[in-house]
């Protein structure tokens, strides 16, 4: 579980690890808020976000915009996306959300089997 940086030509990236909660927020919010012109938060591997996580996060990107930087949230896991959806947050992030199938148990759609409109 961590927060790692590896900077990607004039971008930062950085991938947040396992729990992005209340219990984690005091040490991920000086690596969240990096002065980097430009920073990509890849969410790929958060296991968990409670309110504490959306916060810093939210926080994160009105520092970036207040400071005329750019601020990126990437690949946001099921646990992410499940809870901006819940509470109505992915426009006031204004990055793409892009939802990819869940692995094996996602349905798998054959062309025979989809709607025609019929």
């Amino acid at each position: 579980m961590g927060a790692k940086k590896k900077p990607k030509s004039d971008v930062t990236a950085l991938r947040i690890e396992g729990e992005l909660t209340i219990f984690r927020a005091a040490e991920l919010k000086p690596v969240l808020l990096d002065p980097s012109p430009s920073v990509e938060v890849d969410l790929s591997g958060v296991s968990d976000i409670d309110t504490a996580g959306l916060q810093l996060l939210m926080v994160a990107k009105k520092t970036a915009q207040a400071q005329d930087r750019s601020l990126r949230l990437v690949r946001h896991s099921p646990a992410v996306t499940d809870l901006f959806e819940r509470l109505n947050v992915t426009a006031w992030f204004g990055d793409p959300l892009v939802i990819e199938p869940r692995g094996e148990s996602a349905p798998k759609r054959h062309p025979k089997s989809q709607s025609t409109g019929y």
